[in-house]
């Protein structure tokens, strides 16, 4: 392989792991299936520009009449975005009993108010790009005091316990996306393209937070099967035995009475985690709504403002004066 093409794999990457980082959507399945279990979305407008980054929020409801005043929505969140996609998601949140949210911490967690990112690897990696993009990190701004909302997630114990278990390990799931990035990059080949020299393009662009975006947002369209790689045929620590848990506490909300829940959770984990609700929680998916997370658009040029012709100050017509001698007719007059 040609060195180009070893830096074109090292930025495909790069981007692979940005989209882990910032919670993608597992679309291993064929397009139909896939299709039907869409929680991140690329916005285009007629003529197929990217308008918006955006996240769905789904509605699983029962079909038993006596059931039909509860039901579960699945939110789905990438971990860095605008300021504005995550007040909106503050605001949904106060329509539920209950918010199950992800967070490998340990149980009971509750986050403060403004927090900031710790040094994990991958909160290092979601701040750079919170960075280069022009974003803002999902712990600074969802507001995770508020009463309703409920850790749901594994302890970092646990979360290496069952790496253990399942002799998992990051390096593996590294090369995963390795060779799902050498897929994804004769794909782009054989198609006539070079996702170096778009990325190339995008870091010289004078709007490059803007032009990154729109660059990483269809790359993550365009990755089929990647998370699908990551996790791998029996699953994960990262995304199934989560999932897991995550759905335990659910049982334990709904054994508790609650009807209006809501699981919080990156929108990678939700194509299972929909599975799940429809074999063992019986439920069927009833609606959506989208939430924008990015805006990929140009910003609406600020409007010119037409010059006024501001009236001229009117000048007020000299007095007739009587004229003032100079000095020779001072002098010749005898003065």
């Amino acid at each position: 392989m040609t060195q180009r093409a070893w830096t074109s794999v090292f930025w495909l990457c790069c981007i692979l792991l940005a989209w882990v980082a910032l919670s993608p959507i597992l679309a291993a399945d064929p397009p139909a299936a896939a299709e039907a279990r869409k929680y991140v979305r690329v916005e285009r407008d007629k003529s197929g520009e990217p308008l918006a980054l955006q996240t769905a929020v789904v509605r699983f409801a029962s079909t038993e009449a006596a059931q039909s005043d509860r039901f579960v929505d699945l939110i789905g969140a990438v971990h860095v975005g605008e300021k504005a996609y995550y007040e909106g998601l503050n605001k949904a949140f106060e329509n539920y009993d209950v918010v199950l949210y992800e967070l490998v911490a340990p149980e009971g967690t509750r986050v403060p108010k403004g927090a900031k990112p710790g040094n994990h690897p991958v909160a290092m990696l979601q701040n750079g790009f919170k960075d280069m993009l022009g974003l803002e990190h999902q712990l600074q701004y969802i507001d995770y005091t508020k009463s309703n909302l409920m850790h749901a997630d594994m302890s970092p114990d646990d979360f290496s316990k069952s790496m253990a278990d399942r002799n998992e390990s990051f390096m593996s799931m590294y090369f995963r996306m390795m060779g799902a990035a050498l897929a994804q990059q004769s794909k782009l080949q054989n198609q006539g393209k070079s996702s170096e020299f778009d990325i190339l393009m995008a870091l010289f662009d004078k709007d490059r937070a803007r032009a990154l975006k729109r660059l990483m947002a269809d790359q993550f369209e365009n990755l089929e099967g990647v998370m699908s790689a990551l996790d791998g045929p029996q699953g994960s620590t990262i995304v199934t035995e989560r999932n897991k848990v995550a759905l335990k506490k659910l049982a334990e909300q709904i054994a508790d009475g609650k009807k209006k829940i809501a699981i919080f959770y990156g929108a990678a984990h939700l194509p299972d985690m929909e599975r799940r609700l429809v074999a063992e929680f019986h439920l069927q998916r009833a609606t959506e709504n989208w939430f924008t997370a990015w805006r990929l658009d140009k910003p609406a040029a600020a409007p010119i403002k037409p010059e006024v012709n501001k009236p001229r100050a009117q000048v007020s017509p000299r007095r007739n004066r009587p004229a003032q001698p100079n000095l020779l007719t001072r002098v010749f007059a005898g003065h």
